[in-house]
């Protein structure tokens, strides 16, 4: 069950109407009083938090969820307003898992709960990973593509194993800028198309594999 607490109603129905057609199981909940009491009768698989909440807001909502060992693992998307640097860095810092900013696409929310849900869940490490004739090897820091080396930077590499642990997942520009650089990076997000596209160079008859997914991101794999 994915519970999206939010105060505009129109927001929060089109939201859970949206993870339904999408094949979530959603509730739609106004305060942290209905969070707290759903939360208490069914456990959550992901929690879209609003930060802007009467009474009590949306950090003091996430701190308590991972302060309390039930809960602690719960992965936990944050929703800010446009421009709020600070409230996303506090969130990312109080333990959330991603942040989006209002007003964003459905196409984006589904994406980031997919790729939040993809990351957190319990999966059997692996050294080595495929797709096609691409293989990146973990332990040995290496590339190949039919068997050919192929030299990578270090942020070349993890942004090409980033995109392959999660196959078929569209990642934003600003979800890879935090999972590879980390959020507090200060560069923008024209530093993730620069590198997308020397990663493309060095993969040369094979630049196919990284998709650019319009309006959204990049992915490896449909």
């Amino acid at each position: 069950m994915i519970y999206y607490v939010e105060d505009d109603p129109n927001i929060r129905d089109l939201v859970v109407y949206t993870l339904a057609q999408s094949g979530f199981s959603a509730e739609g909940l106004s305060t942290a009083e209905e969070f707290w009491s759903k939360a208490g009768e069914q456990a959550p698989e992901l929690v879209l938090l609003d930060i802007m909440l009467p009474k009590e807001d949306g950090i003091s909502i996430l701190k308590k969820l991972r302060n309390d060992s039930k809960t602690s693992a719960v992965p936990v998307i944050m929703v800010t307003a446009k421009g709020s640097e600070y409230n996303r860095v506090l969130g990312l810092d109080s333990g959330a898992d991603d942040y989006i900013t209002k007003p964003f696409s459905m196409i984006e929310l589904v994406a980031r709960v997919k790729a939040v849900l993809r990351r957190t869940a319990p999966q059997e490490k692996k050294d080595e990973l495929k797709y096609k004739n691409l293989t990146l090897n973990i332990k040995k820091h290496a590339v190949a593509v039919d068997g050919t080396p192929v030299i990578l930077t270090l942020k070349e590499f993890e942004l090409l194993r980033t995109l392959l642990e999660n196959q078929g997942i569209v990642f934003t520009r600003e979800q890879l800028l935090s999972s590879v650089w980390g959020y507090d990076f200060e560069g923008g997000t024209r530093t993730v198309d620069v590198h997308v596209q020397t990663l493309r160079q060095k993969l040369s008859d094979n630049s196919e594999i990284i998709e650019t997914v319009r309006g959204v991101g990049y992915r490896i794999g449909g």
